[in-house]
């Protein structure tokens, strides 16, 4: 590749890194959507394997993707709504308990002195917020309905997602076939390499993490829940959810769990039913679900982890959330890539 066409490949990819901060709002569900058929080909070609046709495969994984969604949306968010709004209806008799049980008790211990939580400031803090959230959503209702474009933009949104996950799902392989076709023939190997890893991490990262933050979520949930926890689900999700960082979720969830268990138990002794449930989980993830579901093909530096999905939340929004892992794990092979060539440079060469 001639200098020129290196500066082409640059400019290219600075063009196209502007053209997907333009259209970050719009790009949203047809990015859902890819992620989507990427998670759900390998299925579809084990189905094709079995004899039925690439448009069958697609409407048999269509239709479970579907149904777990309806279940997740049916059966997790309710419970998930209810838990919330229990918690937000016992914060009185939390804050009185933090004054009279844990305030003492790391006083003693510790001689740690804090300032008692006040009931009623607390309470009217969270009145005011929730007549704050009120009055913002009255207020996002109201320039809805004077806005009809809005509202039809985010419905042909909703629509969009499944019927493009759809489409991209059945043309999956003549779409990668298309690429691979357009591929210059001099750097076909070493792109078809570099695509083969960049898979890997992808597959390890998307499909692999996945299963690991959802099986996470169940663990500390049903584990929680066996305790007599009372925010079991809540904390479990949210604990399987922010798994994606090594460690932060048995962190998160650990901290959470304790101190609503010394809230709601009021006793020591309960803390340690609490643990045994994190340890484990990062027991059964260290051992089972990550060797089995993800591997040790992605990786990335938790420090890398955290500092890509901030970089992309602060560069493009949500958008930028949704693929700074992915993107990162590409840049991740990239660089795999020419730190080999460098190490087979003239340049590093030794003596």
């Amino acid at each position: 590749m001639t200098d020129s066409q290196k500066w082409l490949v640059l400019a290219l990819i600075a063009f196209g890194g502007w053209l997907v901060y333009l259209l970050s709002p719009v790009l949203m569900p047809f990015v859902f959507s890819a992620i989507l058929a990427y998670l759900g080909d390998p299925l579809t070609d084990r189905l094709e394997q079995r004899r039925l046709s690439r448009t069958q495969s697609v409407l048999v994984v269509f239709s479970v993707m579907s149904l777990v969604f309806a279940l997740v949306l049916f059966l997790l968010i309710p419970q998930l709504e209810v838990q919330i709004t229990n918690f937000l209806g016992n914060l009185p008799a939390y804050a009185e308990k933090i004054n009279g049980v844990v305030l003492p008790w790391l006083e003693q211990r510790f001689g740690i002195t804090l300032k008692p939580v006040d009931i009623n400031e607390l309470i009217t803090l969270v009145k005011n917020h929730w007549q704050k959230a009120g009055g913002i959503a009255a207020t996002t209702m109201s320039s809805l309905s004077h806005s009809g474009g809005i509202i039809v933009g985010f419905l042909m949104n909703l629509v969009l997602i499944p019927v493009v996950t759809f489409y991209l799902l059945r043309d999956w392989d003549i779409l990668v076939a298309k690429i691979y076709g357009l591929l210059p023939r001099r750097i076909t190997p070493t792109t078809v390499k570099l695509a083969g890893e960049v898979d890997t991490v992808l597959s390890a990262f998307l499909r692999g993490q996945f299963y690991v933050m959802l099986a996470l979520g169940c663990i500390y949930s049903l584990g929680l829940w066996i305790v007599g926890l009372d925010l079991a689900l809540l904390i479990g999700m949210l604990a399987g959810l922010v798994s994606f960082v090594p460690y932060l979720g048995a962190i998160v969830g650990i901290v959470v769990a304790c101190t609503a268990a010394l809230v709601q138990f009021h006793e020591l002794t309960q803390l340690m039913p609490v643990a045994v449930v994190f340890l484990i989980g990062q027991s059964l993830e260290g051992t089972v679900l990550t060797p089995k579901l993800v591997g040790d093909k992605i990786g990335l530096h938790p420090v890398a982890v955290i500092f890509s999905v901030m970089a992309g939340g602060q560069l493009f929004g949500f958008l930028g959330i949704l693929l700074a892992l992915p993107i990162a794990s590409i840049i991740m092979v990239f660089l795999r890539h020419v730190h080999d060539i460098y190490r087979d440079s003239a340049f590093y060469g030794k003596g």
